[in-house]
C-alpha cells in the first residue's frame, strides 16, 4: 500500500524537525528520570508515579513515531507554482459569506497542519476543495451539513 505524501510549509516542517529533537533529546531524558525516580519508591505493584511515568514514556513514544512518519512521507508546498492570484497551499484567503455578508480569513494548508478554530483549512476539506485554484472574485459554493454554502473570493495573498 502506498502511503500518502503529507503537504506542509516550509515553516511546519522546521516546527516538525525542531519537535523531534526536543522529543529524542530534552524530553526522553525528563520521562526516563521520572521513570527511575518512581523506581525508588520500592514495590513497582502498587507504584502510581511508576504507573503514571511509564504512561508518560508510551505518550512519548508515540508522538516520535507519529513525528517520524510525517517527516518520512512529507512535500514542501512549492508557492511559487500556482498563478499568484489563485488560492493555493500557504495562501490567505478572504471570503465573503454570501448570505449574511461576514467575512472571514483563512489560510489554506496540508491536512496535518489544519486547525479551523484558528483560520487553517485543511485543502482536503470540503470549503479547501471548493477554493484550491479560484481566483479574488469568483463565487465558491460549498456542501455543508446546514446545506449549499455560498461565498464569493474577497482577496488572496502569501501568506
Amino acid at each position: 500500500m502506498a502511503t500518502k505524501q503529507i503537504k506542509l510549509t516550509s515553516q511546519r516542517l522546521e516546527e516538525l524537525q525542531e519537535e523531534l529533537k526536543y522529543l529524542k533529546t530534552v524530553r526522553e531524558r525528563e520521562v526516563a528520570d521520572q521513570i527511575k525516580e518512581a523506581r525508588s519508591f520500592g514495590d513497582l505493584s502498587e507504584n502510581s508515579e511508576y504507573d503514571e511515568a511509564k504512561n508518560e514514556q508510551g505518550k512519548l513514544f508515540s508522538r516520535i513515531a507519529e513525528v517520524e512518519a510525517i517527516l518520512a512521507n512529507y512535500v514542501v508546498i512549492d508557492e511559487e507554482v500556482v498563478s499568484e492570484a489563485a488560492v493555493a497551499l500557504g495562501r490567505k484567503v478572504t471570503v465573503k459569506d454570501l448570505e449574511d455578508g461576514s467575512e472571514e480569513t483563512y489560510t489554506v494548508v496540508g491536512s496535518q497542519e489544519a486547525d479551523p478554530m484558528n483560520g487553517r483549512i485543511s485543502e482536503d476539506s470540503p470549503f479547501g476543495k471548493a477554493l484550491m485554484g479560484k481566483e479574488k472574485g469568483a463565487e465558491v459554493t460549498v456542501e455543508a451539513p446546514v446545506g449549499i454554502l455560498r461565498y464569493q473570493i474577497v482577496e488572496v495573498r502569501k501568506n
